[in-house]
């Protein structure tokens, strides 16, 4: 693995960053990506992983953008080595209520979250596919599988990227590739959490939010995974969360 990169889609301060750091002390170069505005806050995920002994690269890219995305792989090819995994980490929640929902919204929300997942896997297979080997990871959540009120936008991007990851999977896990859909459910121990979820600070102490650093772990796993035992859909909650 340690000539290889692992390209996570969407890294900021929780999931994504801790995924690219994981991917980072397997020994791939992680390279990290976010819309050219934001690139300024991956550097800092970038510099903390250098300091850590890893190599990282930071790109800015809006993943919308077919061209771009194209380009971005083709550039991490010729610079960072081959591309062993792709992790596409964008989340797009919002909610309106129907009635509220715009067609802009509801574009806007499919486009991140569904689109733009489409183009990172279907980039990333075009490269993985001669050398037989690869792993595609898609970060979901429980709008995938069920939708509630005030969530049509999302829910309908979520469901797409699930059924995007169950036909990549069956078309391209006969070619080496392994494409696995990761339903995250519950709320993640974040700055935006921890901002806006009064009782964070409870949830936290007793192990009630999801650790960034432990859902990075499954990623890890689920590339390490032999081929004669794959997963294809993974549920990572806390231990109290309802479902």
């Amino acid at each position: 693995m340690s000539n290889g990169a692992a390209l996570i889609v969407g890294a900021g301060d929780a999931t994504g960053g801790a995924i690219a750091r994981a991917f980072a002390r397997e020994g791939l170069t992680a390279c990290v990506t976010r819309r050219a505005r934001n690139l300024d806050s991956l550097m800092s995920l970038v510099s903390g992983i250098e300091a850590d002994g890893g190599r990282a690269r930071a790109f800015g890219v809006d993943a919308r953008d077919e061209d771009a995305t194209i380009a971005l792989i083709d550039q991490i090819e010729r610079e960072a080595g081959p591309l062993e995994v792709c992790v596409f980490n964008i989340g797009a929640n919002v909610r309106f209520g129907i009635t509220e929902t715009t067609s802009r919204v509801y574009q806007k929300v499919w486009e991140m979250a569904a689109f733009s997942a489409f183009l990172a896997g279907r980039e990333a297979a075009r490269v993985m596919r001669p050398r037989g080997r690869g792993t595609i990871l898609f970060t979901g959540a429980t709008a995938g599988l069920r939708g509630r009120d005030g969530f049509s936008a999302f829910a309908g991007a979520k469901h797409a990227l699930r059924a995007l990851a169950q036909s990549m999977a069956r078309e391209l896990g006969p070619q080496g590739i392994h494409v696995a859909h990761v339903v995250i459910d519950g709320a993640i121990d974040s700055q935006f959490i921890r901002e806006n979820l009064p009782d964070a600070d409870d949830r936290r102490a007793r192990d009630g939010l999801l650790i960034p650093d432990e859902i990075a772990k499954n990623y890890v796993w689920l590339h390490r995974q032999h081929r004669s035992a794959w997963t294809h859909e993974l549920d990572l909650r806390p231990w109290n969360e309802t479902w």
